[in-house]
């Protein structure tokens, strides 16, 4: 495996952690946001109810709908409910048209959220256990929870939805539930679930920040020194260019140096004398000396005749 391929592959690795990274923190963010906004929501609710997207979000405060062995939901859309759960509720509707076809819809093991008044008027959430169509108009509905071995008040409740001003009413029926999103909301309420929720999530979120940003600038001040070093090599290139373009015009106004050659030494030709003249230059030397060689006598005669010292 080549070295490209493995820088390809770390780098599509690093990507990919970037991306989860910043969608998990995303997520975080969006979840305490919508666990803020639900908790404070229920805060101000006297019963203790949020609404959110046309649903009631309600959380389970019994065990009446925990699992039991001796009540079978497993043909049931909606399963059993543990503590702390939050329900989604869909709200019955105000019209009376609209209520009775509600109504109509209506088949037993459905979960139904409604008002119901023992010693006190309370929120109870029990599945349907028999539903009688009443002659005049309306349903008996008979409700009860599904923990048998609950050690709350498992009597079944009973109600008449032909009677519009009855303190016992059915508010909506339960479309889903979520275990974890009601264990969040009940850590809200807490301080310790306020500092698992919203401080460590925030620091988390300034330390993906901080490090992002470090990593930002890291990248930004080595691009600049890539960018101031390019800089310097071209520079560098540009000064040998115009300096190998000054070289080569200083080769081309040259003066032409001139090599001078020794000259050739040509031999001097002496004309031969013919020898008749030499003939005559040896008979004049003749002359000269017989001439000379006569002369000879009369000079040691005459130092002969001079008087020597002393004679008079």
């Amino acid at each position: 495996m080549s070295n490209e391929n493995i820088k390809d592959k770390k780098a599509i690795v690093k990507k990919v952690l970037k991306i989860t990274g910043n969608v998990l923190v995303y997520l975080l963010m969006a979840i305490a946001m919508f666990v803020l906004v639900i908790s404070i929501t229920s805060k101000k609710d006297s019963d203790g109810t949020a609404t959110v997207f046309g649903y009631q979000l309600r959380f389970v405060q019994s065990d009446s709908m925990e699992e039991c062995e001796l009540t079978d939901v497993s043909n049931f859309e909606i399963k059993s409910i543990r503590v702390k759960s939050c329900v989604f509720v869909d709200v019955a509707p105000e019209s009376e048209e609209e209520k009775a076809e509600w109504y109509k819809s209506l088949k037993v093991g459905d979960v139904l959220t409604f008002k119901y008044v023992y010693s006190r008027q309370e929120t109870i959430t029990h599945r349907i256990v028999n539903i009688e169509e009443k002659t005049t108009g309306g349903y008996i509905i008979t409700l009860e929870g599904d923990n048998k071995n609950a050690e709350t008040d498992l009597m079944q409740q009973t109600i008449d939805t032909s009677l519009t001003d009855s303190p016992n009413y059915i508010i909506g029926k339960v479309t889903g539930q979520s275990y974890v999103l009601g264990l969040l909301v009940y850590a809200f309420k807490t301080p310790v679930g306020i500092v698992c929720l919203i401080i460590i999530p925030c620091l988390i979120i300034i330390a993906f920040e901080v490090i992002r940003l470090v990593k930002v600038f890291g990248k930004d001040k080595k691009e600049k020194q890539q960018a101031e070093k390019k800089k310097q090599e071209d520079e560098i290139e540009e000064l040998k260019r115009q300096l190998a373009e000054l070289q080569n015009k200083k080769n081309d106004t040259a003066p032409v140096e001139v090599v001078e050659t020794p000259p050739v030494e040509t031999p001097v030709v002496v004309p031969e004398t013919p020898p008749t003249e030499i003939k005559e230059d040896v008979s004049h030397s003749e002359t000269i000396e017989s001439t000379v060689k006569d002369t000879e006598p009369i000079i040691e005669n005459t130092e002969n005749n001079k008087p020597m010292e002393g004679e008079e």
